[in-house]
């Protein structure tokens, strides 16, 4: 199932590194959120600022089928995305590593550095690069 743009909400990898992984979700969070109006069930992340009623709910994902099946469409959005930068630099092994940090992808890093999509802030220790 393809959803539409403005219900998918992504952080390019240059604010990642600058405000770090988990401001980066809210922002996304934030940002695909600000056009609804009602309750948000979310996934333990707290300090949001959304139209509407906040449940932050520890381990959600387990406790709510909605939250649940979030996970699992943010999921298969994620990897079917790693398929595409698969097609455009094939040397990291995308398709098959979605973007983790196997010995294949360290290897890959090594040998041809980091390309536009991988955040400093995560591969800066295995490229021995200070922040």
């Amino acid at each position: 199932m393809d959803l539409p743009p403005e219900y998918t909400c992504w952080m390019p990898p240059e604010v990642i590194d600058e405000i770090n992984i988990l401001n980066a979700t809210k922002r996304a969070m934030e940002t695909c959120g600000a056009g609804f109006d009602g309750t948000f069930l979310i996934d333990a992340v707290t300090g949001l600022h959304l139209p509407g009623e906040i449940h932050p709910i520890i381990h959600g994902d387990a406790l709510s089928y909605m939250i649940g099946a979030a996970s699992i469409v943010a999921k298969v959005a994620r990897d079917r995305y790693m398929i595409e930068l698969d097609a455009k630099y094939p040397m990291y092994g995308f398709a098959r590593n979605k973007g983790y940090g196997t010995a294949e992808h360290i290897a890959a890093l090594k040998a041809y550095g980091p390309c536009p999509e991988h955040r400093r802030s995560f591969i800066g220790n295995i490229l021995g690069e200070k922040k």
